[in-house]
């Protein structure tokens, strides 16, 4: 992998990190499906790493709005969902994986544009919970299960309490990675490269998170979502 892969890679992350520091989504869904265009192995453990740098620093900028009452049911789901997860990938071939891969992103794109309104109850949560689990360990997109749920509440709300969930769930899916052997030290190198992107993405969010139109720019990152799925399902097909 050259230098200008590399480039473009924390290029992405930067971007994403920006949109997630901005409006509460972004990292995984604009990211994992360019990254794995670029190289597979940017995905999952890699940008998950990057994701917990981020949200760590997002959950200390909006500590004031966590609603910390939702955060145990959602996280009962993670773990449900990270232990499916870890099965999965135990037995799935690595030539099957960027098919699967391609397709819930295309899930996650349909969750996000389905047009259905939840409440953050304990049920909902759960469910919600074990979803993003199970797409943030395979495929290192688990934000739009809980953006779901989340979608009609305030921006600090939102930023707050879904970077607390995913600071903690990510840590479960990278643990669960470690036990399957999709996690080590090849892929700690690959997350340095992302770090840079996420510092600037985080510095960038902070002075973007109430100038961003939220309508036009979640069309716009679903739409790049869709359309490199879109290609790597292609790819894997023909």
């Amino acid at each position: 992998m050259g230098w200008i892969e590399l480039a473009l890679a924390s290029g992405i992350v930067a971007i994403g990190a920006t949109l997630q520091g901005s409006v509460g989504f972004g990292l995984g869904m604009v990211g994992a499906p360019l990254l794995i265009l670029i190289d597979p192995r940017f995905v999952p453990a890699p940008l998950l790493c990057a994701s917990v740098v981020l949200t760590l620093s997002l959950t200390h900028r909006e500590r004031r709005s966590i609603e910390f009452s939702d955060l145990k049911w959602a996280l009962i789901g993670r773990i449900v969902g990270v232990g499916i997860a870890a099965a999965f990938l135990a037995v799935v071939s690595g030539e099957r994986i960027a098919l699967v891969f391609g397709i819930l992103v295309l899930l996650a794109v349909g969750i996000s544009v389905s047009g259905i309104h939840l409440k953050p109850t304990s049920r909902t949560l759960v469910v919600a919970g074990t979803l993003s689990g199970f797409m943030g360990t395979t495929v290192s997109i688990g934000g739009p299960p809980m953006a779901l749920v989340y979608q009609n509440q305030s921006g600090p709300r939102i930023r707050g309490t879904l970077s607390a969930y995913f600071t903690v769930g990510v840590a479960i899916s990278l643990t669960a990675l470690h036990f399957v052997g999709r996690f080590g030290t090849q892929e700690l190198l690959l997350a340095a490269v992302f770090l840079p992107g996420v510092a600037l993405g985080f510095w960038i969010s902070r002075h973007t998170s109430s100038l961003l139109d939220r309508g036009y720019t979640r069309a716009a990152v679903l739409a790049v979502s869709a359309s490199a799925a879109v290609v790597v399902v292609l790819k894997q097909v023909f």
